[in-house]
């Protein structure tokens, strides 16, 4: 198992490393330039011409990359040209508050997807079936923007059940201490990951179901209960822990369009507002937390089907 992890920990290095290579140069091809973006389209060009010497932005493509990355593995993620903040400052700030959206939501879809997609599985082809199967595709079909703005058209300008807005605390305390902002933010992710958990739910308790290991207990004379949970759960769970490993980088990716609906004060949000001035370091500082998630994601992922089934392990 040591060296299993040791291998894929190596391996997850080199991807992020070459993660860290594409967002760089792709981020300094965009058109436009943070010289204008920061100091506005009245700007002369030896102001500009100043403000990318400075930044050091005039420089070979190559060279600010191995600058960047040494600052990077000390620590230092640069500084914002529009917030004149460090960048660690800002994601510190911000990213507590979406890592808390996210697993609040993961967190919730585990634990209502996985009943409903081995319910689904025993009553294959029943009522429960087709309703949960029909609304699964419906949510996730729907792209989160629009379901997000449906919740708040229906639960907060119609009904007036919850606030339109999540809560603009500055800590996560804070944020807790408003659940009633959390709800619609919270309910547009996990609507969508319902739906996709129950699917792979559903497919994989009906493969385990036709087993031969199932038959056998069924002739040992295990009750229905103890087959369905002792066995056919525990195997049903193995491509689940894969899903939700690689569901975290989704999450945090798709957080970025619901804070920006709810005017959620975290990552998104904050990724959203640098974006519009070509902040380069505040992009390519949260960029890269993405890029660690998905890498840690997938990290997570093997750890733990190794973990259920011990041949990945040897192979």
């Amino acid at each position: 198992m040591t060296r299993f992890l040791l291998r894929r920990a190596g391996q997850a290095v080199i991807v992020l490393l070459l993660v860290t290579v594409i967002v760089f140069v792709l981020l300094h091809l965009l058109p436009g330039g943070a010289a204008r973006a920061t100091l506005g389209t009245r700007a002369t060009p030896q102001q500009l011409a100043h403000f990318n010497k400075v930044n050091g932005l005039d420089d070979p493509l190559w060279q600010q990359y191995v600058i960047w990355l040494k600052h990077l593995l000390q620590g230092d993620l640069g500084y914002s040209y529009r917030l004149n903040q460090s960048v660690a400052s800002l994601i510190g700030e911000r990213l507590p508050k979406t890592i808390l959206l996210n697993v609040l939501a993961l967190a919730i879809a585990v634990v209502i997807a996985i009943p409903i997609g081995l319910t689904q599985a025993v009553r294959r082809n029943g009522i429960f079936d087709y309703t949960a199967t029909f609304l699964g595709f419906v949510f996730y079909s729907t792209p989160i923007f629009f379901l997000s703005l449906m919740l708040v058209l229906v639960f907060s300008l119609n009904l007036g059940w919850f606030p339109a807005q999540a809560p603009q605390a500055s800590t996560v305390a804070g944020i807790l201490a408003e659940p009633a902002g959390l709800v619609l933010p919270v309910a547009s992710l996990v609507l969508l990951d319902i739906a996709l958990f129950s699917r792979y739910m559903r497919s994989a308790t009906l493969d385990n179901i036709v087993q031969d290991y199932v038959r056998t207990a069924f002739s040992k004379g295990a009750g229905s209960s103890r087959v369905l949970y002792r066995h056919i759960l525990r195997n049903s769970l193995i491509p689940m822990v894969t899903i939700i490993g690689l569901s975290l980088p989704v999450l945090i990716a798709g957080s970025l369009v619901t804070e920006q609906v709810f005017n959620y004060p975290g990552m998104g949000l904050l990724f959203y507002q640098e974006a519009v001035t070509d902040d380069y370091p505040v992009l390519l500082g949260i960029t890269l937390v993405v890029g660690f998630a998905t890498v840690l994601g997938n990290l997570l992922a093997d750890i733990g089907y190794a973990a259920l089934d011990p041949r990945v392990r040897v192979s």
